[in-house]
């Protein structure tokens, strides 16, 4: 993969840059009423298990100070919160609110990145990002992809690898045990 440049560089960028990481840029076009990690992954061609979601979730809220926590998922795949709390050593995770996920991240729903982030929480990978030979994730914009090797993305955001999503519905069901 081969870096092409862009007038505007995103913190995103600015720290794979700064790490000597290799990557490249894809733009789509936006529609704000539909941000799914499946619609852009349409948008910029490749499939939905490919492309990265990250989601911030939180410590029970009713706890004095919640601690948040990262999961980078399959944008075609849902987050199982029981299989992140217990990656991450917690008892519980949520999702953290919309509302904190500007002011806690400094990005925007639809381009928030474990990349240069506002503050370095913890974050979790699901172990299928290994399987392929690149992912796409976010760039800290919304309308901005970075395409890049798993292992380096995995060195940058210094994410664990763990089991975080639940059984899709489509997956092959094992055989049932026979006596």
């Amino acid at each position: 993969m081969h870096k092409r440049s862009l007038q505007m560089k995103t913190n995103a960028i600015r720290q794979l840059d700064a790490l000597n990481i290799a990557y490249e840029l894809r733009t789509y076009e936006v529609d704000p009423h539909d941000l799914s990690a499946l619609s852009v992954a349409r948008k910029i061609g490749l499939p939905p298990q490919q492309v990265f979601k990250t989601l911030l979730t939180e410590s029970s809220a009713l706890t004095a100070k919640p601690e948040h926590v990262f999961a980078v998922i399959p944008g075609d795949a849902e987050l199982d919160l029981k299989k992140l709390a217990h990656a991450a050593g917690h008892k519980k995770l949520e999702l953290a609110a919309l509302k904190q996920v500007e002011p806690l991240t400094g990005y925007i729903r639809g381009g928030v990145t474990v990349l240069a982030a506002k503050r370095p929480f913890p974050a979790f990978a699901d172990e299928t990002i290994e399987l392929h030979d690149f992912i796409s994730i976010s760039a800290g914009q919304r309308g901005l992809q970075i395409l890049l090797k798993p292992e380096d993305y995995l060195r940058a955001t210094q994410a664990t690898l763990a089991d975080l999503t639940k059984a899709s519905a489509t997956a092959p069901q094992k055989a049932p045990a026979r006596a």
